[in-house]
């Protein structure tokens, strides 16, 4: 089958009310109506790098799915939403306490993007991509959702489809580290690439050294395992050998998305075929470049953007 899609993300999509100005949310004035989700954030990032990028999930019968839908057609995301009439989509309020710092509160009680069912998947979808990306959020949420996940990785084994696995650990999500391990081993078991920080790599391996968090997750099946550690870098693994590449130095604005960038960029040179090296690269400027930038997914960069972040910034205006 012709793989059309570089990449397909299934997971949910919710909406963003983000305060305007630094300072404690019951005093804002005015908020900001937008939309994030780390499976449509990738997809976005992948699509920005010139990739084509799809993705499932559920919305509501409500203006915020709405919302969700066509922000992601106007990114070029191939999109195919199911609509749920009998629940509405989930929100995320952002708040900034602090200059550089935020704050973020869930609201997902019965939401439409947990609701999405194994049959939902369209015949074919999965097997149109090379890569199928999942987080451990849809684990977090489990329920059908999970379910369809597995589902959609089922699928994916069976075309050569490769399974990408970001941890996205979402504490809010889970009773206990316990539960969580458990569930993101039965997704790590079964994918080709893992992505983790630090923190997520110790809750899968018992591991609290990189290095020896990249040997433990790989043993649990991946060919490719990647630790990612924020502002001193991060490391990858696979059969071809081990990268250790350096954060870049920039000026932090926002760090929320730059984890789904990092993804992104790392997916966008799997597909053009890079070496563990320049995939690493490519992934930790993707990541470097979001945090420049306020937004869940609106700093994922073009490859323009990456040529630029190496340019002597002379002048503050480029005519």
């Amino acid at each position: 089958m012709k793989r059309e899609l570089d990449v397909l993300s299934i997971g949910e999509s919710l909406g963003l009310l983000v305060t305007t100005r630094n300072g404690r949310l019951a005093h804002a004035r005015d908020m900001r109506l937008g939309f994030g989700g780390a499976e449509s954030n990738v997809a976005i990032g992948v699509a920005r790098l010139g990739g084509t990028a799809g993705w499932i999930g559920k919305v509501g019968a409500d203006g915020v799915g709405d919302l969700i839908v066509r922000e992601l057609r106007a990114e070029r995301v191939e999109t195919h939403p199911l609509v749920d009439a009998h629940a509405a989509t989930a929100l995320m309020l952002k708040e900034r306490p602090t200059p550089g710092t935020s704050r973020i509160t869930y609201y997902r009680r019965d939401h439409a993007g947990s609701h999405l069912v194994p049959d939902e998947i369209a015949p074919g979808l999965v097997e149109r991509a090379r890569v199928l990306h999942i987080t451990g959020i849809s684990a977090g949420l489990g329920g059908s959702l999970l379910t369809a996940v597995h589902a959609a990785i089922t699928r994916a084994h069976a075309s050569g489809v490769v399974v990408s696995f970001d941890v996205n650990h979402r504490s809010a999500l889970w009773a206990d580290g316990t539960g969580a391990a458990v569930a993101y081993r039965a997704l790590a078991e079964r994918a080709d690439v893992i992505f983790a920080g630090v923190d997520e790599a110790e809750i899968l391996t018992n591991e609290t050294a990189p290095a020896r968090q990249l040997d433990a997750l790989r043993r649990l099946g991946p060919r490719c395992a990647v630790v990612k550690r924020g502002a001193l870098g991060s490391l990858a693994e696979d059969d071809s050998g081990r990268a250790d590449r350096e954060a870049l130095r920039v000026d932090v604005v926002d760090t929320v998305g730059a984890g789904d960038a990092f993804v992104a960029g790392w997916l966008a040179e799997t597909v053009r075929g890079s070496s563990l090296e320049d995939r690493l690269r490519v992934a930790t400027e993707c990541g470097a470049f979001a945090c420049t930038v306020d937004g869940d997914w609106e700093a994922a960069p073009t490859r323009e953007d990456l040529r630029r972040l190496h340019l002597p910034a002379h002048e503050p205006v480029q005519r």
